[in-house]
């Protein structure tokens, strides 16, 4: 990764910003996670990519982690800020409170690539395949 001479502040980035990286940051992991499945078709991986990508699987993925006990308070006050950030936007594919939890599952990606604590990021995004691939929703 490039280095910059000024580091970002992840906790003064507000929550928008943070769903930006974060969606990025997880689109890369599920790309590489697809690809090590030995498929190669673009449709396909696209076709695939949207069961892990999507606002409902997002959504889903946040739920199951807040479930199951997996966050941190730091971790909760990070996805609260982002499910409380206005976007301005209206959502086309799924109602308002999905889209809110979508962005605040992305507001944590961020959060922890931007403060570079990559082994929670990995431990996280290894939890979301999990709950992914348990609900049927990517085939191996």
């Amino acid at each position: 990764m490039l280095q910059y001479e000024n580091q970002v502040d992840a906790k003064q980035l507000n929550s928008l910003a943070l769903a930006y990286m974060g969606d990025s940051v997880f689109e890369i992991y599920v790309r590489r996670h697809l690809l090590q499945s030995g498929r190669v078709r673009p449709h396909y991986l696209h076709r695939e990519a949207t069961h892990y990508v999507s606002a409902k699987a997002q959504c889903q993925i946040l739920f199951s982690l807040m479930n199951d006990g997996s966050l941190t308070p730091d971790e909760t006050a990070v996805v609260m800020r982002g499910r409380n950030a206005k976007s301005g936007t209206i959502p086309k594919n799924t109602d308002i409170q999905t889209y809110r939890y979508s962005t605040a599952f992305e507001a944590l990606m961020g959060h922890l690539y931007l403060t570079g604590e990559e082994k929670r990021l990995e431990e996280l995004i290894s939890k979301a395949f999990t709950c992914v691939e348990e609900r049927g929703g990517a085939k191996e």
